[in-house]
């Protein structure tokens, strides 16, 4: 067979060396399956379900342009920054988006918290961690802790979306992700099912606990959480990390708040 392709002077075309030294990468069969499964199944926009374009990432150039963005990631004195003022020493506090009521981001933020698509939280989180990094506030972080769920609650759902957004974020700071040090040891109900806002407080009071505290000890923690309303969640979970370890910094970041809870009810914002 060698002496044929030598005769022939098609030595290099069918050779592994003309393989390993083409410029052109040759098509796996994966890439093959990958090419035709997207022609079945193109990739669609988080946002809106319309196909998306070449080029574009988890949403369409529509709903990339019109995302409720806050413009917080950059700007310290922020409404975020101020909720918590008072309530718990934040060093830095912000969220992405404007959770705006019957919208199709909220339909896109309830689909990986309700419908478990759960891949829309890792490739959110990438983008939000972009916004952080390029803001400047959050260089001085150490690690991304996501608010742990419950044991019983995470293998209902299968999965903990705000760790998914954690490790977006983790990505785009190039910050390390700490999971596991910080658990939620007391099941509670949904929040969301909790509507009257005291019993939101008391619904988290005392759930959370750290393990190995000394790993988070003096370090600058970025809690990570999905949507922020009331903030009890996240000063429950920031106050059992301050508990155990005081020398911590803890600052605070969720993809989405509630307008409602910023600027009232005649904002359009709510769970």
């Amino acid at each position: 067979m060698g002496s044929f392709f030598r005769q022939t002077g098609r030595v290099h075309r069918y050779s592994y060396y003309y393989i390993r030294q083409s410029k052109q990468p040759y098509p796996t069969v994966h890439g093959y399956f990958t090419e035709i499964f997207r022609l079945f199944f193109p990739e669609r926009c988080a946002a809106c379900g319309n196909v998306l374009p070449d080029g574009s990432y988890l949403l369409c150039p529509h709903c990339r342009w019109d995302m409720p963005l806050t413009g917080y990631c950059g700007v310290h004195d922020n409404p975020v920054y101020r909720k918590f003022g008072g309530l718990l020493p934040v060093a830095e506090a912000s969220s992405w988006l404007f959770f705006v009521s019957h919208s199709r981001y909220r339909d896109m933020i309830h689909s990986f918290k309700y419908r478990g698509q759960w891949g829309i939280s890792r490739k959110l989180g990438s983008l939000m961690g972009d916004a952080l990094h390029e803001g400047g506030l959050y260089d001085s972080v150490d690690a991304v802790v996501p608010v742990p769920l419950h044991s019983l609650r995470r293998l209902r759902r299968g999965y903990n979306q705000a760790e998914y957004l954690a490790e977006g974020i983790a990505c785009g700071l190039g910050k390390p992700l700490c999971t596991g040090n910080v658990v939620r040891s007391r099941h509670n109900r949904s929040q969301a099912s909790t509507r009257v806002r005291d019993e939101r407080w008391d619904n988290v009071k005392n759930i959370f606990s750290v393990r190995h505290p000394e790993a988070l000890d003096g370090r600058h923690i970025l809690l990570v959480d999905d949507v922020l309303t009331t903030g009890a969640t996240l000063i429950s979970c920031a106050e059992a990390i301050l508990h155990s370890c005081p020398s911590c910094r803890i600052s605070v970041s969720t993809l989405a708040v509630s307008a409602h809870e910023l600027f009232g009810r005649h904002s359009g914002g709510g769970l």
